[in-house]
């Protein structure tokens, strides 16, 4: 552009003693001068555009990070590890998650919304008196220790904020449950023993269902009230309750929920205002046991190419 100004210049100089021309030349360098500046806008226009594109693509490509502090907690999965069982990955290697083969397809984050994703499927990895299989954290008061727990009377707070990202359904339309939260019951190794026991594990004390969008409770209620010492200590000495259901209809949002333990009185708690508390018999005896929170997608199906994704964004714990 310089160039042709330059040359349209040169011929005013040089044909300035002809009038007509004069006008000419004249007319054509308004023109480039106006063409010229239109060029710039819109250079400058489209400098700027291009300039709030990339500030919007730096904002679109900020992460977020579930607010969770794994260093507590264990993890099991629906894959085998190399003895045959259900692999699971305990402090300190669960920190390393997100770069974890073993973890990547059943533990990752969501960093469009800051969530943690919980992936369970049907499959050989399953766990100890259950035929279904997980992606579920374990509670561990001494990292690495499933020795270590908690009773009734020591008390315990969870806390979760969560939601269900995606469910298959049945045969008859309706969406697999999935099991959220829990309670697990442990003997000691002493209690163990004294039974006749081949491990520690005990009933749970309470189960916290996802079911067709709701929130369903599920505890323990003892076949005989009148049993105590040892006889408490035996699986068949408990059966399950009728079960509770939360009036909210949570769906697939976001929702939270808290579980408040304390000697005798278990409380849970949706979205902050509705609550189911337990305080009977039941609850004073179950003091006999130790437990450990558990949290993630405990799936509750074996059909065939049936799933579950269950998102948590928070997860905090406190004795």
């Amino acid at each position: 552009m310089k160039k042709l100004f330059d040359s349209i210049k040169q011929i005013f100089i040089m044909k300035s003693n002809n009038a007509f021309l004069k006008e000419l030349v004249l007319l054509l360098i308004i023109v480039f001068i106006s063409v010229n500046a239109t060029c710039q806008d819109k250079v400058s226009s489209a400098a700027h555009r291009d300039s709030k594109i990339e500030k919007k693509d730096r904002k679109k490509r900020k992460y977020k990070l579930p607010d969770i502090d794994l260093s507590h907690w264990s993890v099991t999965t629906p894959e085998l590890n190399k003895k045959g069982s259900a692999m699971n990955i305990e402090p300190p290697e669960i920190l390393n998650y997100a770069k974890d083969e073993r973890l990547i397809p059943y533990m990752y984050n969501d960093s469009t919304d800051g969530s943690l994703v919980f992936y369970s499927f049907p499959s050989d990895a399953t766990t100890a008196n259950t035929k279904y299989t997980r992606s579920e954290l374990r509670e561990q008061m001494v990292p690495g220790d499933n020795n270590t727990n908690w009773t009734f009377a020591q008390g315990g707070y969870m806390k979760g904020e969560l939601a269900m990202e995606s469910v298959s359904r049945d045969a008859d339309g309706k969406y697999h449950k999935v099991i959220i939260m829990q309670i697990h019951g442990r003997l000691t190794n002493e209690q163990r023993d004294l039974i006749g026991q081949k491990d520690n594990n005990a009933p749970p004390i309470l189960k916290i269902y996802w079911e067709n969008g709701k929130i369903r409770v599920k505890t323990k209620v003892l076949k005989n009230l009148n049993a105590t010492g040892e006889q408490l200590l035996h699986e068949d000495a408990w059966d399950d309750d009728n079960g509770f259901n939360f009036e909210q209809e949570v769906g697939f949002r976001k929702f939270m929920l808290e579980v408040k333990v304390s000697d005798g009185k278990m409380v849970v708690i949706l979205n902050g205002y509705e609550y189911k508390v337990y305080e009977d018999i039941n609850m004073r005896k179950w003091g006999v046991f130790e437990n450990y929170f558990k949290a993630g997608n405990y799936f509750q199906s074996r059909d065939e190419g049936a799933f579950a994704r269950v998102k948590y964004y928070e997860l905090k714990v406190t004795h």
